[in-house]
């Protein structure tokens, strides 16, 4: 926090999502001067009405903060500190697709262009994740482009990897290390004394950009890998007959088994990541064999477990409800009606951002399943209009998603709170007598279903 009669340091945070909202409030709170820019306007105004969609902020907390919202790039000027925290996905064939952070770049630059002299140069910061080499080799370029002027001599460049885990209200932005370099012993000093501020598990100062770059890159690779093991692990016990579930947790009862769990690997980050650092090491003439082969095994997750279920469901009888209908013409027995739990790419959150869930809707359509999608988190223009899926109503105690029969089939793919505390009286009026229920995620695992019901489960 600044100190008592020291300017408050100007700040401006370029991209106010899941990352960058959370990091200005704080900055904000703890005595800066803070400006936060977003490109998009239903965003500011959004904000600006006291609502966060990602639930990431308390906006009573954001209102009472300094923070100033704009969508106008000529209010960024005469900045101390740009923070950039854009997205960096990947195109369809998944390579890097850098076009927010170089635009966010060559807004940086037009700001640079309009601002006067100040006794310290501004420090341009990323926070989006790279590959190394990309904040100075790409984005310095383009802010130099942009602006007129030359890195190290007009502005400095730094990177402090995001680590926001969304959803996660325990390992929040005060409680994680972090990690900061800047161009020049200058930058790192006012970057470490920046993020110092917000947060109380410390700052590490990385040795150049470039390793603070590959330690963001690596983390999310890392995390895709040994989720790639147990998800392959899980379908090498499928065809022995066992749960990995149980076979898990005999394995982590020893003192230094990594506790990772099978499921789908979707989202903005630890899907993406991977493929960041595998495109850095092709441009060097290296094939990245197990971060790629990690990524195919996590990629195809979504159509195998969706193949399991429909074999599941199969096994026990069609449409019809009986194992009799099997027999019927295929024209008598009629598509089970599928409920689908979750959309998010993980609990608790409503981002359905890269969500593998798409993916079981999906194949579990091309098997002959009518799936129908509720969730209690996301919105449902979102789902619309990224995947054409149109959610349910919410979930009440008197009637069902379908606004008709039981369904036959209900998927827990997302393990939101909502889900976890459904009542025996909830399965009952959800999924008919002998019909199936897929618990993808395990959160019913430990418990007795009501009814004559089916369980699949990994």
């Amino acid at each position: 926090m600044p100190q008592k009669n020291e300017t408050p340091t100007r700040v401006c945070v370029i991209g106010l999502g899941y990352v960058g909202l959370p990091l200005a409030v704080a900055l904000a709170r703890a005595g800066h001067d803070l400006l936060g820019f977003d490109t998009d306007p239903h965003r500011i105004r959004e904000l600006r009405d006291g609502n966060d969609r990602t639930g990431e902020v308390d906006m009573d907390a954001a209102d009472a903060s300094s923070l100033a919202l704009t969508g106008d790039e000529s209010a960024l000027a005469d900045r101390d500190i740009y923070i950039v925290t854009v997205p960096t996905p990947v195109d369809g064939e998944n390579r890097p697709d850098l076009e927010a952070v170089l635009a966010a770049s060559a807004s940086v630059g037009r700001a640079l262009a309009k601002s006067k002299a100040r006794a310290s140069l501004p420090i341009v910061a990323f926070e989006s994740t790279v590959y190394p080499g990309v904040t100075e080799d790409i984005c310095g370029p383009a802010i130099e482009a942009a602006s007129g002027k030359k890195r190290s001599r007009d502005f400095l460049l730094g990177y402090s990897p995001e680590r926001i885990n969304p959803g996660d209200r325990t390992h929040g932005l005060a409680q994680i290390v972090k990690v900061v370099a800047g161009e020049n012993e200058d930058a790192t000093r006012r970057l470490e004394r920046l993020y110092g501020s917000v947060t109380k598990a410390g700052v590490f100062v990385a040795r150049n950009i470039r390793t603070a770059e590959a330690a963001k890159v690596i983390e999310n690779a890392q995390r895709d890998v040994n989720i790639a093991f147990v998800n392959e692990i899980a379908m090498i016990f499928a065809k022995l007959g066992l749960s990995v579930d149980d076979v898990l947790e005999a394995a982590r009862t020893k003192w230094n088994f990594l506790d990772f769990r099978p499921g789908l690997v979707g989202g903005h980050c630890i899907s993406v990541d991977p493929y960041y650092l595998a495109f850095c090491a092709a441009q060097l003439g290296h094939e990245a064999e197990i971060i790629l082969a990690g990524r195919r095994i996590n990629d195809d997750m979504g159509a195998w477990i969706s193949d399991r279920i429909a074999d599941a469901y199969e096994g026990g009888g069609g449409g019809t409800g009986d194992a009799a209908g099997r027999s019927e013409s295929a024209a008598n027995v009629r598509p089970p009606r599928t409920l689908v739990l979750g959309l998010a790419f993980k609990e608790n959150v409503p981002d359905i951002r890269n969500t593998r869930v798409e993916l079981l809707v999906t194949r579990l359509a091309t098997r002959g399943h009518q799936v129908e999608v509720h969730d209690a988190l996301a919105d449902a223009t979102e789902a619309k209009n990224f995947y054409g899926i149109e959610l349910c109503d919410a979930l009440d105690a008197t009637g069902d998603a379908g606004g008709g029969a039981p369904f036959d089939c209900l998927v827990a793919a997302v393990a939101h709170n909502e889900y976890r505390a459904l009542a025996d009286e909830d399965f009952v009026r959800l999924v008919r007598p002998g019909g199936l229920i897929a618990d993808v995620k395990g959160i019913w695992r430990d418990r007795a279903l009501p009814g004559n019901v089916r369980r699949w489960q990994l």
